[in-house]
């Protein structure tokens, strides 16, 4: 052991080794997409009381399916998709019909002129949170998804369609909220 004097005085030194750090469990991993899953759960409710149950149903499932989770897969995008099956099941009981989409209709966009952009710019939050809760589910699913980063093949794998699929709902749900703000006053 090492000594060494300080003013006078003897005092020993000693070496501790440093226990290396655990890895964060599952759970507190998933802890750390709380607000992203909020975030979705918010736009899908559209009230904070179930917004809230959802995000709760989902780590509820999350954990109790744990033991199904594939180390080093997304658990991002795991956490999410289960969240979106909390929310059709919830539906399913309260029996709800949730409106799909029809894919099949080509729409063509038209490009903005000067005077649309102008009034884009002075478009309000509350503008744009009501022409989103006015989407279809699934076209808010994959808006919520594409700003929260997730990639084609992320969301095609959340949402549980092919990867073109996305691309069209995305473009849909897009060019549906662009009307939308058009149009609000």
């Amino acid at each position: 052991m090492a000594m060494f004097s300080l003013r006078g005085r003897r005092s020993h030194l000693a070496v501790v080794k440093e226990e290396p750090a655990r890895a964060p469990s599952l759970a507190e991993r998933a802890l750390e997409h709380v607000d992203g899953l909020y975030g979705l759960a918010r736009h899908l409710c559209g009230n904070t009381s179930d917004a809230e149950d959802l995000v709760q149903d989902t780590y509820e499932r999350a954990l109790a399916g744990a033991a199904r989770f594939e180390e080093g897969s997304n658990l991002r995008a795991w956490l999410f998709r289960i969240l979106r099956n909390c929310f059709i099941d919830q539906a399913r009981r309260r029996k709800v019909v949730l409106e799909i989409p029809d894919d099949t209709i080509d729409t063509h966009i038209e490009p903005l002129g000067p005077a649309e952009l102008e009034q884009l710019r002075f478009v309000t939050r509350e503008e744009v949170t009501r022409a989103i809760a006015a989407l279809p589910t699934e076209y808010r699913f994959v808006l919520y998804l594409d700003v929260e980063g997730f990639s084609e093949a992320e969301t095609a794998d959340i949402l549980r369609c092919p990867p073109g699929t996305v691309k069209s709902r995305l473009f849909r749900a897009k060019s549906r909220l662009r009307t939308a703000l058009k149009e609000a006053p």
